[in-house]
């Protein structure tokens, strides 16, 4: 049963089991209280009645963010369970999710609500066309797709496709995803913009989160890239 983790102050994650093409990969959801009291729900995952209680014990949830073109599977569920909240997505998302009623478009131009707690950078040149954040009182980088970082894994499919790609144990991407990033003068361009950020810390979607020596591990994961 998905609960909340406290990671720093303001800041929580709560993780569930997911599957992707047959891989047990699980995915997470960020929880970030703003100076106003105000919560957003990063990559949204089901909530349920006692996750809900949780999440509302903490602050009121006045935005849903979908980060890139994949993680929206559970948005229907997080905007039921909090239908003021406003529900934010990239642009190709919102015509490809037209079942979804979006209210803003997600880019680099920041929420107001958020402005200087939560600075946005899109990725550019990747068909997942992921907004990333940083979260300066905590140094957190937040994403979901950046990178993977699984140092166990039960499921033995699983284990095999993450050792094939040389990846299970240390922080990366996997040669076959690798194909997303179409423009990798773009991205690099991006990713340069990321390392300005003092981050010290990284929560991602699909494994552990980076806590030790962290810039120094993303770098090492997207020197394939870089």
């Amino acid at each position: 049963m998905a609960e909340l983790h406290s990671v720093a102050p303001d800041l929580w994650v709560t993780s569930i089991p997911h599957r992707f093409i047959g891989l047990h990969l699980g995915t997470r959801m960020t929880v970030i209280r703003l100076a106003s009291g105000a919560l957003v729900l990063h990559s949204p995952v089901p909530v349920s009645d006692e996750l809900r209680r949780e999440i509302e014990a903490i602050g009121p949830v006045r935005h849903i963010i979908c980060p890139n073109l994949f993680h929206h599977v559970y948005a229907a569920d997080a905007k039921a369970a909090f239908p003021d909240a406003l529900l934010h997505g990239p642009e190709k998302l919102q015509r490809k999710r037209k079942d979804l009623k979006f209210d803003a478009v997600l880019s680099d131009v920041p929420h107001p609500d958020w402005q200087g707690e939560l600075l946005p950078l899109t990725v550019q040149g990747s068909m997942l066309n992921e907004t990333l954040f940083y979260h300066p009182a905590s140094k957190t980088l937040i994403s979901c797709d950046l990178v993977e970082n699984f140092s166990h894994c039960d499921h033995a499919p699983t284990r095999w496709y993450l050792q094939a790609g040389g990846i299970f144990g240390k922080v990366g991407w996997h040669p076959l995803l690798r194909m997303v990033y179409l423009n990798r003068r773009k991205a690099r361009q991006s990713i340069e913009q990321l390392f300005e950020w003092p981050f010290e810390r990284v929560i991602l979607a699909h494994g552990d989160l980076i806590t030790v020596n962290a810039r120094e591990a993303v770098r090492s994961g997207l020197a394939w890239l870089m």
